[in-house]
């Protein structure tokens, strides 16, 4: 399945739309004092989840499991850490390049937020430079950021194609990604080989075809 703006001038790059459209993409921050300061409540949590499987928190192997399970679900939304201005600084380049910028294959783990279960998979990204360019770690960077929280595919993937444009403002913005969702393969329908694509496409890459073609058919070579 696919997920795109409602329409054209809603999500151009630098109009209002593209900011109104996506309220969700404020997500409350957390800093690493609020881990402290709240790890020995979510490992109380787990012990509670784990008596109420019928489970004994107290027998040695579960000794010590509710405070891993909270340091790593910390570590698994650790994108409401981080922020986009954060990751952006000093990353802005003005460069008189306006032809395709593609990252493609990166690596994304993210948590349903239906299940609160894994969902894995790549992102590709691609953008038409107007005037400025970004570091290429820093797509990378933005993905972490978004797919560290509690995520549903559909909404990272418009994140990550509105973060960009608010950053560079550039002719265009195109988002696939492809992932597979644990809750669909070890619950539910099961199966194990499905895989869920979605994509964005902002500007140019929405209104003019052969721009959106020629991204599609570099993320696939």
């Amino acid at each position: 399945k696919t997920q795109q703006g409602k329409n054209s001038s809603d999500n151009a790059p630098g109009s209002p739309g593209a900011v109104a459209a996506v309220p969700w993409r404020r997500a409350r921050s957390r800093g690493v004092e609020d881990n402290e300061l709240n790890l020995p409540n979510l490992a109380a949590a787990y012990s509670s989840i784990l008596r109420s499987l019928g489970e004994d928190p107290q027998r040695q192997g579960l000794l010590k499991t509710p405070l891993r399970a909270a340091r790593a679900m910390q570590f698994f939304t650790k994108g409401y850490q981080e922020t986009i201005s954060d990751v952006l600084n000093d990353a802005v380049f003005d460069e008189d390049h306006d032809e395709m910028v593609i990252v493609k294959d990166i690596d994304m783990f993210s948590m349903c937020e239906h299940h609160l279960v894994p969902f894995v998979g790549r992102v590709h990204i691609g953008y038409l430079p107007n005037k400025q360019v970004l570091g290429l770690s820093k797509l990378a960077r933005i993905v972490a950021i978004y797919s560290r929280r509690l995520q549903v595919q559909e909404r990272l993937t418009k994140q990550i194609a509105v973060a960009i444009t608010e950053a560079l403002q550039p002719a265009g913005v195109g988002v696939v990604v492809e992932a597979t969702h644990m809750c669909m393969v070890m619950r539910g329908v099961q199966k194990m080989n499905s895989k869920t694509v979605t994509s964005t496409m902002l500007g140019m890459f929405r209104e003019d075809p052969k721009t959106r073609e020629e991204f599609l058919t570099l993320i696939r070579s």
